[in-house]
């Protein structure tokens, strides 16, 4: 069974991280094939949302031990930064298409922060973060140091990574880690209603709010207001803003097409 499962369906791509009886960790063999997946999804006109989620009880455990334990396996710390996990928070981020993290259970260390890296976080109830690099004497990566702090504040993130405390799902969405927080028994349900209220929604304006949104980690106002102004322009010149305004002037609900 491959450790990444690809499900398109009503134009939207369901990644499934499946590795259950190691908590869905990665290795290398399933950082590269996450990369390739990412890429099939960006690439597919099809795909118009994406969810990632993992098989079994956990989201995602982070990085297998096991193989940086293991001499004849461990590729090193900075193959596996460089080549397994800043590739995967890369093509998260600059995929213009939406991006869901549907976390249904312990996402901890690089697995937390990938989750972390999406455009929208939902966990079911029972699911948990977890910064737990400290607990083995290393630091945050998979960009955690990046978009955590900017999710919850300073002070917060920084004793969460310091003391590698267990963030209950009710926690993370009060804290404003997360979007919000299901039932378990309703979980899927539910993240298939809002990537299927993505996927029909102007997907062409979603990614050129993603970029914006990217842009706006570094700009300064003045470079925000100009970037603005150029993806508006083009947002307005798509079918969907001819679609939506035809729509709203004929009271009827509109159909997108994404671009």
């Amino acid at each position: 069974m491959s450790s990444i499962l690809l499900k398109i369906e009503n134009n939207i791509g369901f990644i499934t991280l499946n590795r259950p009886d190691v908590f869905n960790s990665f290795n290398r063999e399933m950082a590269l094939l996450m990369q390739d997946t990412l890429d099939a999804c960006s690439n597919d006109v099809n795909v118009r949302a994406i969810v990632i989620t993992g098989s079994g009880k956990a989201f995602c455990a982070g990085q297998d031990l096991k193989e940086v334990t293991t001499p004849e396996l461990n590729p090193g710390f900075r193959k596996i930064l460089e080549e397994h996990y800043n590739p995967i928070i890369q093509k998260i981020r600059n995929i213009e298409k939406p991006i869901i993290a549907a976390v249904n259970g312990v996402a901890a260390g690089a697995g937390a922060n990938i989750a972390l890296a999406c455009d929208i976080v939902v966990a079911a109830d029972n699911a948990s973060f977890i910064q737990a690099f400290s607990k083995i004497g290393l630091i945050p990566d998979s960009a955690g140091t990046f978009f955590l702090p900017r999710l919850i504040g300073f002070q917060k993130a920084s004793a969460l990574m310091m003391l590698g405390d267990k963030v209950s799902a009710e926690e993370a969405f009060n804290l404003g880690m997360i979007y919000k927080m299901y039932p378990t028994s309703f979980f899927e349900e539910e993240v298939l209603t809002l990537a299927t209220t993505l996927a029909n929604m102007p997907t062409l304006a979603l990614g050129l709010t993603k970029r914006l949104l990217n842009q706006s980690l570094t700009n300064n106002l003045e470079q925000q207001l100009n970037l603005e102004s150029d993806l508006q322009i083009e947002a307005s010149s798509s079918n969907d803003y001819n679609e939506g305004v035809t729509a709203f002037v004929e009271k009827r609900k509109p159909e997108f097409k994404g671009n």
